[in-house]
């Protein structure tokens, strides 16, 4: 069964006074895109979070945000390189002296300057926040697929119905096809007669040559054979249990321009506002199969 490319996964998990929250976002993308933003200390994890994440995800653009609060926090701790320090304001008394200012030592934009005063995070983190951290995103996972195969069946549904329009409307075309032909004919064989206002026998070898030139040029049967065993390929492919939005996607287009070329070859209203509306139904087609992955 088909799965959507959208949806939301969320896992809160608590060990003791930490508190992890895991949320996921995901929605269409042509490959697998995952984006894991999370704290400093759990930089470490990414690639092991992504492979996990690769294990639920297939096809998508994936937002991953990770937030932890409580003792699981890391410890921050204020460093400053006091021999830089030392340089600068030594420095500042030699430009004071050198150029008679009132103005005082800028402490204050020292504090700032990432080159002297600098935050460090401790990098230790336990094992059991790395098995929470892994818990929570596997959570958030099944979450997250969950969603998308609801969606998922709800595409199959549309997806569903929308071809077997198009089939219906091809099983139409071949019935009615032939009809044309035989309707040219006899249009031309009047015209012919009006023209010469039955004053000369008519040539019927050539009308009938002309009939056959006609149909040859507006002949859709192998478009319309051709349509047929792209919707039923198209109806196998909804059943498959894999990856199958890009398959999905190369059909339609086949389908597409199938139905262009009997657009273009057919002379006939009936026919072309059947293209019409299966070139309105391919397009809704093509929107809902962007959500599949």
């Amino acid at each position: 069964m088909i799965t959507s490319m959208t949806g939301y996964g969320r896992s809160l998990k608590e060990n003791g006074d930490s508190q992890l929250t895991v949320e996921m976002r995901a929605v269409n993308h042509r490959f697998c895109e995952i984006n894991v933003r999370m704290p400093k200390q759990l930089f470490f994890m990414e690639d092991q979070i992504k492979k996990l994440i690769t294990r639920y995800v297939r096809r998508g653009k994936v937002d991953v945000f990770i937030n932890l609060n409580g003792e699981g926090t890391a410890n921050r701790t204020l460093m400053v390189d006091w021999e830089l320090f030392h340089q600068y304001h030594k420095t500042f008394e030699r430009m004071a002296e050198s150029y008679v200012t009132s103005k005082a030592f800028p402490v204050d934009q020292l504090l700032l300057n990432e080159n002297v005063v600098e935050i460090k995070e401790a990098t230790d983190v336990s094992e059991d926040l790395q098995n929470l951290t892994l818990l929570a995103t596997e959570e958030a996972c099944q979450q997250l697929v969950s969603m998308r195969k609801r969606e998922g069946q709800e595409l199959y549904e549309d997806l569903k119905n929308r071809i077997n329009k198009m089939n219906n409307w091809a099983k139409e075309l071949k019935e009615y096809a032939p009809t044309v032909q035989n309707s040219y004919r006899e249009r031309l064989s009047k015209r012919v007669r009006e023209f010469i206002d039955g004053s000369l026998n008519i040539d019927e070898t050539r009308i009938l040559t002309e009939v056959a030139i006609y149909a040859d040029k507006s002949d859709i049967q192998e478009e319309l054979t051709r349509i047929e065993s792209h919707v039923k390929q198209f109806g196998q492919i909804l059943e498959e249990d894999d990856v199958v939005g890009r398959k999905l996607d190369f059909i339609v287009q086949e389908l597409n321009r199938e139905s262009n070329t009997i657009g273009s070859k057919a002379n006939d209203i009936s026919i072309s506002q059947t293209v019409v509306q299966m070139k309105s139904e391919l397009e809704k087609i093509r929107e809902q199969v962007q959500n599949v992955e």
